[in-house]
């Protein structure tokens, strides 16, 4: 298939984003000027700019573009923000949090995407993002504080020992809790001192997970 990207970039901004209260001109320009088919195998780059979740591995993927502009733009991004992204798939999300923010932390799990994601980020020459090869439900103590924690594919539940890694300072987490096997809703998570306080964003229809849980952070 000989698609025009650039132009299915910008229709995907004015028919998706746009009409659904994404409204920051820089985020808006970011999902114009950053080539998610780059990100995603040869067999499936064509699908970049549907309106549908796209799936890397079992479990996990790309929610819908919408999906993710609401989280960024929920996230409330401010260039001297620290953040950690759990997840990183190819570094298609990431790169776009890289362009936000003063650091960027980003954790695959997976060795393979771990792999692509280091090519990617070098290719692109972003010196304001480290990529680590560990388990997510741990998170990355080793430079906590963090002002922001990114999640952008379900969990059930969320450790302790992440929630601890939150700016005690108004630092938020995005995050999207599975609520059955077909529902879940996206929240924004503040921390003030040792309280939190949720707010809810949106529901998700999605069937992945980035990992199982049966004990941790309830809110």
């Amino acid at each position: 298939m000989n698609l025009n990207y650039q132009k299915a970039r910008d229709l995907m901004v004015e028919n998706q984003l746009r009409p659904n209260k994404i409204k920051d001109p820089k985020i808006l320009n970011l999902f114009k000027d950053t080539k998610k088919e780059d990100f995603l195998p040869e067999n499936i780059k064509e699908l970049s700019y549907v309106d549908a979740d796209i799936d890397i591995e079992e479990k996990r993927g790309y929610l819908k573009n919408l999906h993710i502009a609401q989280l960024i733009s929920n996230a409330k991004i401010n260039k001297k923000d620290k953040i950690l992204h759990l997840g990183g798939l190819t570094g298609y999300v990431s790169v776009i949090l890289s362009k936000l923010c003063k650091e960027l932390i980003v954790i695959e799990k997976n060795e393979k995407l771990y792999n692509e994601l280091l090519k990617k980020i070098e290719i692109l020459n972003l010196d304001n993002v480290r990529i680590v090869n560990k388990s997510f439900e741990s998170g990355f103590k080793e430079s906590a504080p963090f002002d922001i924690i990114f999640i952008d594919n379900p969990i059930n539940l969320i450790s302790d020992e992440v929630t601890k890694q939150i700016n005690s300072n108004l630092g938020k987490m995005i995050i999207i809790k599975r609520q059955n096997k077909h529902l879940c809703k996206a929240y924004r998570v503040t921390k003030n001192n040792e309280s939190f306080t949720d707010e809810f964003l949106f529901d998700v229809f999605s069937k992945y997970e980035l990992y199982e849980s049966d004990k941790g952070f309830v809110f």
